[in-house]
């Protein structure tokens, strides 16, 4: 499984450029797909995921830890519900609210606004895994390991999280796709993306701009998933 996507995504990447090196395009169509617009907003659509990743993992993960250390870990369940209500409201509606709420302000462009919706959305899993993750060590082992002298800091270093990683990497990777499907909407706030292409295939009726759009999303979700799963078994303790 860590060989063949990279070899897929490379396959139909190369198709991709066949295809757009004969196919036979108006000038709508070629505007649209000039390949230094297509690279400038994979470029956008990459820095609108790695960004909005990083974040959620730097908020999650402590967030997560907290919630299962001593009384703290009785707000698990309202945390996660709270969570699950926020992500089980349409995306599209949460991003253009936003962007008319923090626009007012005049600091907020619509490159933040959509970095901090993905944020918003991507918590969950991360949240979820790093919880149910850190609730699934043996608690024997923990027991051992404070017998020894360890403190509760070198305990969750050494023991606990170690342990959790594979669940939490889990999360992650099912963040980061969510995260670069829902990245297209950012076209709508002028948020930069790959989703400015979908939408101008659509508003114009050309269904060639539309499917490349499409089809190059789908090959960096496959790419960043792919990462992840790379990440996750480099990370993955031995034994584990």
């Amino acid at each position: 499984m860590l060989l063949v996507p990279p070899i897929l995504i490379s396959l139909v990447f190369v198709g991709y450029v066949i295809w757009r090196q004969t196919a036979d395009l108006d000038e709508t169509e070629m505007r649209q797909l000039r390949w230094s617009s297509v690279l400038k907003q994979i470029g956008e659509h990459a820095q609108l995921t790695v960004l909005s990743s990083v974040l959620v993992v730097l908020i999650a993960v402590p967030l997560g830890i907290v919630l299962t250390r001593g009384q703290l870990s009785r707000l698990s369940p309202v945390v996660i519900g709270v969570a699950n209500v926020g992500q089980s409201a349409p995306s599209v509606g949460l991003l253009v609210l936003l962007w008319i709420w923090l626009n007012d302000i005049g600091f907020w462009s619509g490159f933040r606004v959509t970095v901090l919706t993905l944020t918003l959305y991507g918590l969950l899993p991360v949240l979820r895994n790093t919880i149910e993750g850190l609730r699934s060590v043996d608690p024997t082992l923990v027991e051992a390991a404070r017998g020894v002298g360890m403190s509760g800091p070198a305990v969750l270093l050494r023991i606990e999280l170690p342990l959790a990683l594979p669940v939490i990497m889990a999360g992650v990777r099912t963040a980061l796709v969510l995260v670069v499907g829902t990245a297209t909407l950012a076209t709508f706030i002028d948020g930069g993306g790959l989703g400015g292409m979908i939408f101008s295939g659509i508003s114009n009726f050309r269904f060639s701009v539309m499917v490349a759009g499409a089809v190059l999303v789908a090959l960096l979700a496959l790419l960043i998933e792919w990462l992840g799963r790379v990440l996750e078994v480099a990370t993955r303790p031995k034994g584990v």
